[in-house]
């Protein structure tokens, strides 16, 4: 999608990038985060510590890595570490954020990376967890990206692979998860939301320019709540997408040219 000077992707990098705080630390995956987290680094949030999933944290990253294992991720980095150490400092409680994306997402945040259908006799199998559940259950906060349509937020996932809110509010503290932590946003093509609905459910609280609340429960298999004051997100500025393109991306891996 092109509209009003921007793309779909740089819409979405940018308003990612803008929940990114000033010297705290992110753990990012491949792709779109990792634009999120450059870009915040090079704007409002300089201080950022970004950590791969491979081990490389603190890297000053030169250009756009095509994965969490590149080279790049280990570029002047303050620590050349290992997956089970990266594992280990989130569950030590030193990931502020954790970035993730899902084949299905449902309303109180558990993500599904492992199959669709019964998981035995599953329609699709799917990679799995990988990381992502250490992300989810031990991040502070857990920003979630997901292109929105019926079939990925879901009333309840075929399975669990990265736990949410679980079924609802107290459930990850009697789970043994971390209080305080748990999913912070969900990003998707149509808008923005947290968890403060009803009993830690999904709950709209900014849309893209263009985008109606009609539009929003039109792409969801459950019942949406809306926030009292709705926002509509900031567009990417020309700064945002000259830096994007011509420092983070110049070859165009994920901003097509």
């Amino acid at each position: 999608m092109e509209t009003k000077g921007y793309t779909e992707n740089e819409l979405l990098i940018s308003v990612a990038s803008k929940l990114l705080e000033d010297n705290t630390s992110a753990l990012v995956g491949t792709g779109l985060p990792m634009l999120a987290g450059m870009l915040a680094q090079k704007t409002h949030a300089p201080g950022l510590l970004i950590i791969f999933e491979a081990g490389g944290i603190g890297a000053q990253i030169p250009t756009l890595p095509i994965s969490v294992g590149d080279s790049r991720t280990f570029h002047k980095a303050v620590a050349a570490s290992s997956m089970h150490d990266v594992m280990s400092f989130a569950q030590a409680g030193y990931v502020d954020f954790g970035f993730l994306g899902a084949a299905q997402l449902d309303k109180h945040g558990n993500i599904n990376t492992t199959v669709i259908g019964d998981h035995d006799h599953p329609k699709a199998r799917l990679p799995g967890s990988g990381g992502a559940n250490d992300v989810g259950s031990f991040s502070r906060r857990t920003i979630i990206i997901i292109r929105q349509d019926k079939k990925r937020l879901v009333e309840k996932c075929d399975f669990i692979t990265t736990p949410g809110y679980l079924d609802g509010e107290g459930a990850r503290e009697r789970a043994g998860l971390p209080k305080n932590s748990g999913p912070y946003r969900v990003i998707t093509q149509l808008g923005v939301f947290d968890f403060g609905g009803k009993n830690k459910t999904m709950r709209l609280i900014a849309m893209h320019p263009g985008v109606t609340v009609a539009d929003v429960e039109a792409a969801t298999s459950f019942e949406i709540e809306v926030a009292p004051k709705l926002e509509t997100t900031a567009p990417p500025t020309a700064k945002e997408i000259e830096i994007l393109h011509k420092e983070i991306d110049p070859l165009g891996i994920v901003l097509k040219k």
